[in-house]
């Protein structure tokens, strides 16, 4: 039954490996970003902390210096 299909084994297999290696390709992708979106979040968050102490190192010098 299967040596009359219009397509056999061969090409079945053949195009499963390639939406397999597209959806490889596809989920390394995502995955990429998802770590360069999560350090560039990281890298605001550290911004933001050292700003805030050399704010406050500031202001605490500023009251010790009166």
């Amino acid at each position: 039954m299967l040596r009359g299909a219009a397509y056999g084994w061969g090409m079945s297999r053949t195009i499963l490996t390639i939406v397999g290696v597209v959806l490889a390709v596809w989920l390394a992708m995502t995955v990429v970003g998802a770590i360069l979106s999560m350090m560039k979040t990281f890298l605001f968050i550290g911004f933001v902390a050292v700003v805030v102490v050399l704010a406050v190192t500031a202001v605490s010098k500023m009251t010790k210096s009166r």
